[in-house]
């Protein structure tokens, strides 16, 4: 974690909560209102389509950032005849051909980020879905059950262990989402078509919960078993998620596009609800590695009080006693989430650094690609001396260093 970093003599972690914080807030009662006002409505199929080209643009940016670096940092150790040599022609076939076999190969393991892809994809549209029938304090409170899902996800598949703060945060993050859910469908308990409205946009934003948990657990065994970048593995997710886009909204939707175009109903307001969906996961990216979990928590509990305030301001949201109880729990059960853990893992590498690692499971346990949250959860080993130091010698400590090295060779 770097501290040190400043921006106009203000430390970079602050800016970067700052942007999170508005992220957060703003984004989602943006999408709410792009589904609600006048006008013709946009087609939910082509936003997903467009925020996943917005999506590899960016992580093409950062990896050619990455390559530059790289590259520059090479060049400075070659002889002086030999750098002149290399021609701009020679050096720009060279980084094309890095570049496809980097992100394009069957070595690549590209083929192996389908299955995250498709579930991202879908987790795109439902969010929509969600946005469309929900009011945006209820889809906001809601979809915190993500980090539910990601947790129970990481147990079951990733072997993760919890400490009993982290589990007693989920029991109230678990209790939080059921009150706020029955707070806000009592409200439309008398209409029949406003509570069938609250069924869909309910049921959507629980099933977005579950793929997000199921599919930030793929991606991260992805991360931790294959050596890649994470720009590597976002252009591949792009690319494979557009393709999957594309498919569904020409499926589904090719009449009304044929019909009425692809931007239809687009505004500058749907665009900038695109732009802000896209780019969120490198803020969260940016928040871990300038702050830490405990600021983060404390910008995602911030983002659903504001995005709830919004909600009555903008929406006319009525708050009931059950919502507000949910609201809390929720706000308290992220901030305790967050806290660090006293017991911590064997060292990891990042980014070629060798580093201690706290069982906090966040960073945020997930890796929400490009559009959530970035997760580096390890399972701490089970041998440990009586005075609580590893045993090195032991076949499993062994297994778990080869393990956190394979992603750095």
């Amino acid at each position: 974690m770097d501290t040190s970093s400043k921006l106009y003599g203000v430390p970079i972690k602050y800016w970067s909560l700052v942007a999170l914080v508005v992220q957060n807030s703003s984004f989602v009662v943006l999408l709410r209102y792009s589904r609600v006002q006048p006008g013709i409505p946009y087609i939910p199929s082509t936003a997903v389509v467009v925020s996943e080209v917005v999506k590899f643009i960016v992580s093409l940016a950062l990896y050619a950032y990455e390559r530059h670096r790289d590259v520059t940092g090479a060049s400075d150790h070659l002889p002086v005849s030999q750098t002149i040599s290399l021609s701009a022609q020679s050096r720009a076939h060279d980084e094309l051909r890095r570049f496809a076999q980097d992100n394009y190969s069957l070595q690549s393991g590209i083929l192996k980020v389908s299955a995250p892809a498709l579930l991202y994809t879908l987790q795109n549209t439902l969010q929509i879905v969600a946005a469309t029938h929900l009011d945006a304090a209820v889809f906001q409170v809601t979809y915190q059950g993500k980090l539910l899902t990601t947790a129970l996800m990481s147990v079951l598949i990733l072997r993760t262990r919890l400490t009993q703060q982290k589990w007693l945060a989920l029991m109230f993050l678990f209790l939080g989402v059921a009150a706020a859910a029955i707070g806000s469908s009592t409200t439309t308990s008398k209409d029949h078509s406003s509570t069938a409205s609250f069924t869909i946009g309910m049921s959507s934003a629980i099933t977005a919960c579950f793929l997000s948990g199921l599919a930030s657990v793929i991606f991260e065994l992805l991360l931790k078993n294959y050596s890649a970048s994470l720009w590597v593995r976002n252009i591949q997710l792009s690319t494979v998620s557009l393709g999957i886009a594309l498919v569904g909204a020409i499926a589904y939707d090719g009449h009304a596009i044929r019909h009425d175009g692809f931007f239809q109903g687009y505004n500058l307001i749907v665009v900038i609800t695109i732009l802000m969906q896209a780019c969120g996961g490198i803020l969260v990216a940016v928040v871990v590695k300038y702050a830490d979990n405990i600021l983060k928590g404390f910008a995602t509990s911030l983002s659903v009080i504001l995005s709830t305030a919004a909600s009555v301001f903008i929406f006319g949201f009525v708050i009931t006693t059950d919502f507000i109880l949910g609201s809390v729990l929720v706000v308290l059960a992220t901030y305790m989430y967050s806290l660090p853990d006293t017991i911590t893992t064997p060292t990891m590498v990042l980014g070629g650094v060798a580093q201690a690692k706290s069982l906090d499971a966040d960073e945020d346990i997930a890796l929400d690609y490009l559009g959530g949250s970035e997760s580096s959860t390890m399972n701490d080993s089970e041998d440990e001396s009586q005075d609580g130091s590893h045993n090195k010698t032991s076949p499993q400590y062994c297994d778990e260093e080869r393990l956190l090295l394979k992603g750095n060779t």
